[in-house]
């Protein structure tokens, strides 16, 4: 946030800044989705909803998810929320008690530190290993389990890694879970943008939904970022406390972006496809020109839309000594904004988001490369 606030600065100042910070597709909402919200809005939608969103959306929901997934939810399974982070709060809140302990993977989103630290959860990290490309394994998460573990958390594919649990490897983590009484939170996010594999869903295996807790969103699938629309999908009495909390919270999610939810959910899903094939482009751009860099590494982002590259070349140079310390003079110097890892758990990364244009990303690296190069 510190980053993004002086790269808005400069912005207004008429800067010109190149930003890789934003974790959101720059792709427009498709067409039938915002005609579907004009819709709703000629004909009044425009009231209060129950707190957990209209019946026709969780249909929606149950209905993609079964389809794309083979899962077999029911509406008392679901909850609509006010975008993704909220769903992942929401649980934090009705299901972690003071010392209860959350396996965190290293590097991990944000947010997932300071909720279960809200809820007063202790956050126990395991560390991922770069040179495998920042996977995750259950053999790495049982040292960690204790009588006090609660919950794991797995994001694949990782923001800001890109990483992706292979499907097996995945069901040896819920297997693990599973047989010590310990919820499993698998966050969707970025499920449908992967590169060498298809899609799945762990919440899909037989006996999941007892223990596996599935934290969606429209947002990067449907480039629907503003509109605010995720979902839940959990055991029926998780969903109820969540349903009693956020009456309390929010009241329901927009009226109008739940009718715009609909159309995304049960209309075409070209878009998606579209998106993937432009993500996959510009990842390989990315890449290649990293890799290009004296010093630079960087793991193959396998999903989402983040690189993740070490810049550990760069310290001891120019004052630097931290991700942050790179972050803010590659702003200041080069007019690059980028996350710096210690965001992320990580001291030696920074993200760059490539959702975005390949003018923009040819223009930053050329940048960032200058950047390195003149490094003293």
């Amino acid at each position: 946030m510190k980053v993004a606030a002086a790269a808005d600065k400069l912005r207004r100042q008429g800067v010109d800044v190149v930003d890789f910070g934003a974790g959101e597709p720059d792709f427009p909402t498709p067409d039938n989705i915002k005609e579907a919200a004009i819709r709703s809005i000629h004909a009044n939608f425009t009231k209060y909803t129950p707190a957990g969103g209209t019946q026709e959306l969780k249909e929606a929901i149950c209905e993609r998810h079964a389809k794309d997934f083979g899962t077999d939810y029911k509406t008392n399974e679901c909850i609509v929320t006010v975008g993704g982070k909220h769903v992942i709060f929401n649980l934090m809140q009705v299901l972690i008690n003071h010392g209860d302990e959350v396996i965190i993977p290293v590097p991990y989103w944000v947010t997932y530190k300071d909720v279960v630290n809200y809820a007063g959860g202790k956050c126990v990290f395991v560390d991922t290993d770069e040179d495998a490309g920042f996977t995750l394994t259950a053999a790495m998460i049982e040292p960690y389990l204790t009588n006090r573990t609660k919950l794991v958390i797995i994001n694949s594919p990782s923001n800001p890694s890109g990483a992706v649990i292979e499907k097996e490897e995945f069901e040896k983590i819920f297997r693990l879970t599973s047989s010590r009484g310990i919820y499993l939170m698998t966050d969707e996010c970025y499920c449908h943008f992967l590169y060498g594999s298809e899609p799945f869903s762990i919440a899909a295996l037989p006996g999941a939904k007892e223990s596996v807790l599935v934290a969606g969103s429209l947002s990067k699938t449907y480039a629907m970022t503003g509109w605010r629309i995720g979902f839940g999908l959990a055991p029926a009495a998780v969903i109820g406390a969540i349903g009693k909390l956020q009456s309390h919270m929010t009241s329901n999610p927009t009226s109008i972006a739940q009718k715009a939810g609909v159309e995304a959910l049960r209309g075409p899903q070209d878009s998606v496809q579209q998106m993937l094939g432009e993500y996959r482009t510009r990842r390989d751009y990315v890449l290649a020109r990293l890799r290009a860099m004296p010093g630079v590494k960087v793991a193959d982002p396998k999903g989402a839309f983040y690189a993740y590259p070490n810049i550990g070349v760069a310290f001891g140079k120019g004052g630097i000594q931290s991700s942050m310390d790179f972050s803010e003079k590659l702003l200041e110097q080069a007019k690059v904004a980028v996350v710096p890892g210690e965001a992320f758990g990580t001291e030696k990364h920074i993200r760059i988001s490539y959702a975005a244009s390949m003018e923009d990303l040819q223009r930053g690296l050329d940048r960032i490369e200058t950047f390195l190069k003149e490094l003293r």
